[in-house]
């Protein structure tokens, strides 16, 4: 049973504004659900859209931020007190966001939002977990990273197996249902 899934996701917007729709409706699709969204904690971008959502259908938001990025990040001032980590480094937050998690899932991000997906997804291949991984992407945005994902398994560089343990879904509820189920 899910009870909170860390979600990776931009500080950005993007350029589609239909990346902050998918995050709102994921966000009211967790509170629906009642699972705890466990993130970033900053208000800007997606991350921020994401947890308004939350906020907005009465769920609960755990936020995880290193000290040095409230200010960029801007810390999402909603969070209550005992659902907030403000850490030293960006490694205590994956570690927290990680140990709070029964899943992970990510949406649209940069260089943060990949590192952080790929190191789960890493960890479960070296059986360090068995929670289950996502991507929820119902615009196609993570088409050439799957591309590539498929080239290192052809090239015999990632076991289908491993490949595999990444759910890929187009809506928020197919994703959380995903999500549900132990990988494979």
């Amino acid at each position: 049973m899910l009870r909170a899934v860390t979600v990776f996701c931009g500080s950005s917007l993007g350029r589609d504004p239909r990346h902050g729709a998918t995050a709102r409706e994921l966000g009211a699709e967790l509170a629906r659900r009642g699972i705890a969204l466990v993130y970033g904690g900053g208000r800007v971008g997606l991350m921020g859209v994401l947890a308004d959502a939350v906020f907005a259908a009465g769920g609960r938001v755990i936020g995880v931020i290193p000290g040095f990025l409230q200010t960029r990040e801007l810390l999402h001032p909603r969070i209550p007190p005992p659902d907030l980590f403000v850490t030293d480094s960006l490694f205590r937050r994956k570690e927290i966001m990680f140990k709070r998690a029964d899943a992970f899932a990510a949406l649209p991000g940069g260089l943060g939002t990949l590192d952080e997906l790929l190191e789960v997804v890493t960890l479960s291949q070296l059986g360090r977990h068995s929670k289950p991984c996502g991507l929820l992407d119902p615009l196609g945005y993570f088409d050439p990273f799957l591309a590539q994902l498929r080239r290192a398994v052809d090239e015999a560089f990632i076991d289908p197996h491993h490949l595999a343990r990444l759910n890929v879904a187009p809506d928020p509820s197919s994703l959380l249902d995903a999500l549900s189920r132990p990988p494979p």
